[in-house]
């Protein structure tokens, strides 16, 4: 996984990883807009990786986004190292390109927005994880532009 150049080859998907379910956005096909998707139930490494393949398949996506759940202060937990191994599973089972992303404080930016759309305790419950997972994909689509800015 090269986390230093990402790049995105057409659309994107990315997953918010959660220990229950799992969030799920897709980019449109010019990486403008971060949709998010129904989350599916988090099982066994053979179901989510089915039900990712699927996924990549449905939405036509080439590249994969994983949240990276960093601490506060940068440094990673045990969340972390399992999202890294996620990730690297991935990379070995599907053909598209996996990347990871940092996703500090996505969840309290989706409950947020969550919270000013309106949307009731429950609405926000089921639609929270992939709000996430849209802020992470909106994050990296945002890092691949700064990365394509010349140098002032």
């Amino acid at each position: 996984m090269d986390m230093t150049k990402p790049e995105a080859r057409g659309k994107v998907l990315a997953l918010d990883l959660g220990a229950k379910r799992v969030g799920i956005a897709a980019s449109d096909e010019l990486g403008l807009t971060a949709n998010p998707l129904s989350p599916i139930q988090r099982g066994s490494w053979k179901q989510l990786l089915q039900q990712v393949r699927r996924l990549v398949e449905e939405v036509g996506a080439g590249t994969l986004v994983i949240g990276l759940p960093l601490r506060l202060d940068g440094t990673e937990g045990e969340a972390a190292r399992s999202a890294r191994q996620l990730a690297e599973k991935f990379r070995l089972s599907l053909s598209i390109p996996v990347h990871l992303q940092d996703e500090r404080l996505t969840t309290f930016e989706a409950e947020e927005k969550l919270k000013a759309s309106s949307a009731n305790r429950q609405e926000r419950a089921d639609r929270i994880d992939s709000e996430a997972a849209a802020i992470i994909l909106r994050d990296f689509i945002n890092s691949l532009e700064l990365k394509k800015q010349p140098d002032l």
